[in-house]
């Protein structure tokens, strides 16, 4: 069958390469299993291996939660050019930025289930089986949105990848309603995951109307810096058809998300510090300490600085068009957003606590070693996709009758 044919032919060229692209994936391998070892450390003594606890409930796992949610999102920045305003430049790498979808959603997952004390009971969100909650819980809207947009993001490109191995064009009509879909659905995936915190109203640090918004302009900075590295590594180490119009078009939006994502933090710092009350305790914690701790200021600090600085060198065109520069931007951003949304806005969330008390938190050995293993497992996956999908949009991977019938 040609869709047997589809998949064995598209694995096989997952793991066929030179030897620099084997090292790459061994280095991967390894950084995963021994995250992996480490993980089974923490399934054996539990989660007092990591830095949480009954005040710091959620710590550095939810942190890549929230940021890579938004990492996932972006990839509707290359799908709406590509097709509602048909940008051929952009339609050439509009599955690339589909299979960092896929491998963001993923990390995101494991993420979460990194965060439960016993993921053998998840199967109490399955419906029917469990208890979903739905539409109740916001937990289980998450879920749901999450598992929509990443079986979205395989089956668009499947079948526009399976239309081309077959040597067909695939039915623009037939596919682009789940493409609409789908463009809608990745604002909603970060919109829940920003209701998930917002909802919150014991924690005056997420309880505000600003939080979905600012989750969206800074996804669409982060992500877009992303993207822009990747494409450039996948032009410079492959003879893939990247064009520099989609990067500098990347690049303007991700200069105008940040700028509106700088503009948020702002008008959040205003309302916060102009009459400061008890609901300021959390962000004076975070950005000046309190009552003699500080653990994450010179974080913020930092991540404000990022930020700041690669929106001064996107704002000047001349500096925006020099590819050093703006790579430099992009590694700024990406960096200073993670920090930003991840520590310096799940953490202080905690501190204080409803009570006064001060828990400050910091991750363990455990935690680092698992999320340098995700992170790794998201990269593995986005390059197998990467592999399949470059040999199949450019004309090396396709269907000869002859050849299947003997697949082996």
């Amino acid at each position: 069958m040609p869709v047997i044919r589809f998949i064995f032919d598209g694995v096989r060229e997952m793991f066929r390469g030179p030897r620099e692209y084997w090292i790459w994936l061994a280095v991967l391998s390894l950084v995963v299993l021994f995250g992996a070892a480490r993980y089974s450390q923490q399934l054996t003594e539990g989660l007092v291996v990591t830095g949480m606890s009954d005040q710091v409930s959620w710590g550095f796992y939810i942190s890549n939660f929230a940021f890579l949610v938004g990492i996932a999102a972006a990839a509707v920045l290359l799908v709406i050019p590509a097709y509602i305003f048909d940008r051929k430049d952009v339609k050439e790498v509009v599955l690339v930025g589909e299979g960092m979808a896929v491998a963001a959603v993923t990390m995101a997952i494991l993420f979460v289930i990194a965060d439960l004390g016993r993921p053998d009971r998840l199967w109490h969100m399955i419906p029917v089986i469990g208890r979903f909650h739905w539409p109740i819980s916001l937990l289980a809207w998450d879920v749901l949105v999450l598992s929509v947009y990443f079986l979205l993001n395989l089956a668009i490109p499947f079948y526009v990848l399976y239309s081309r191995y077959r040597g067909k064009e695939p039915n623009f009509r037939l596919y682009f309603p789940f493409v609409v879909i789908a463009m809608f659905w990745a604002i909603s995936i970060h919109t829940v995951t920003a209701f998930l915190f917002s909802a919150n109203p014991a924690r005056p640090f997420w309880h505000t109307a600003l939080l979905g918004p600012r989750f969206i302009a800074s996804a669409f900075a982060s992500g877009p810096a992303l993207i822009i590295i990747t494409l450039q590594i996948v032009r410079k180490l492959t003879s893939y058809n990247v064009s520099q119009t989609v990067i500098d078009l990347l690049a303007l939006i991700m200069t105008t998300a940040l700028q509106i994502s700088l503009f948020f933090v702002g008008a959040e710092l205003f309302t916060d510090f102009y009459n400061e009350g008890a609901h300021a305790a959390s962000i004076h914690y975070l950005f000046f300490g309190l009552g003699g701790f500080y653990s994450l200021k010179a974080w913020i600090w930092f991540a404000l600085a990022l930020n700041l600085t690669a929106v001064v060198i996107l704002m000047i065109h001349p500096l925006r068009q020099k590819t050093l520069m703006l790579n430099i931007a992009c590694v700024l951003t990406f960096v200073g957003i993670w920090i930003e949304k991840g520590m310096g806005l799940v953490i202080p969330g905690f501190v204080p606590t409803p009570l006064g008390e001060i828990f400050e938190y910091w991750p363990t050995s455990v935690e680092l070693a698992v999320a340098a293993a995700i992170w790794a497992f998201g990269v593995l996956i986005f390059t197998l996709l990467a592999k399949a999908v470059i040999a199949i949009e450019q004309g090396k991977l396709r269907y000869r009758a002859k050849d299947a019938m003997y697949p082996l």
